[in-house]
């Protein structure tokens, strides 16, 4: 049997149009990974959403890396223009909780198991935000990566997004050059991009390519 595959960037530009036509200005948290991710995402949204870009990303490793990040993420909000605010919340660096999530699973291949449960950790975070803050919507800026499955982001999203009571806004950034442009905007504003997702497991296996 073949499950039909949904498109979910017409899905999202189907919502932005009913809300064009409400002429509503919805809140909305957005779960951001790094800055690079991030700058497409919110040139994007910010033109029909008032955004608190959510920077929760215990999984990240060293702590200098970071600290690294969350200043880019910082200083990339600060820089852009916006037709709508946008404003920044910090999450805590849970590193214990993300190592007590991956144990046993510590060898896995990058976009296994071990990174579908970092994902479900981070967006049940920012479902727990979403719903505490009274959003009307929150996402995260991970399907904009070539690398990450759009559909089991959106999957996970909404239903932890259902545990919480907050809709999930589903939605594949990569689609309409959104990576591309990502990576246009990161060199404008002189954005840091790393060469590995983010932990300490996807270091060493982008290090042992490498050496490769």
């Amino acid at each position: 049997m073949n499950v039909q595959k949904i498109n979910y960037q017409k899905e999202l530009e189907k919502l932005i149009k009913h809300l064009e036509a409400e002429q509503r200005i919805p809140t909305l948290l957005v779960h951001s990974c790094c800055a690079p991710c991030s700058s497409y995402v919110l040139e994007y949204l910010s033109q029909y959403f008032e955004i608190t870009v959510f920077y929760y990303n215990p999984n990240i490793y060293p702590e200098s890396e970071y600290t690294k990040r969350i200043l880019e993420q910082q200083k990339l909000i600060r820089d852009m223009k916006f037709k709508y605010p946008v404003s920044f919340l910090a999450g805590k660096y849970d590193k214990e909780k993300f190592y007590a999530m991956a144990e046993g699973m510590e060898d896995l291949k990058e976009g296994g198991a071990r990174c579908m449960k970092c994902y479900e950790l981070r967006l049940s975070e920012a479902a727990r935000q979403a719903a505490a803050g009274g959003f009307d919507y929150f996402t995260t800026t991970l399907s904009i990566s070539p690398m990450k499955n759009a559909q089991k982001l959106n999957e996970i999203g909404t239903r932890v997004g259902k545990e919480y009571g907050v809709e999930y806004l589903i939605s594949d950034f990569k689609k309409k050059n959104g990576y591309k442009r990502s990576i246009e905007l990161s060199k404008e504003y002189g954005l840091y991009r790393q060469d590995y997702c983010g932990c300490e497991f996807s270091m060493k296996e982008q290090s042992e390519k490498r050496h490769k």
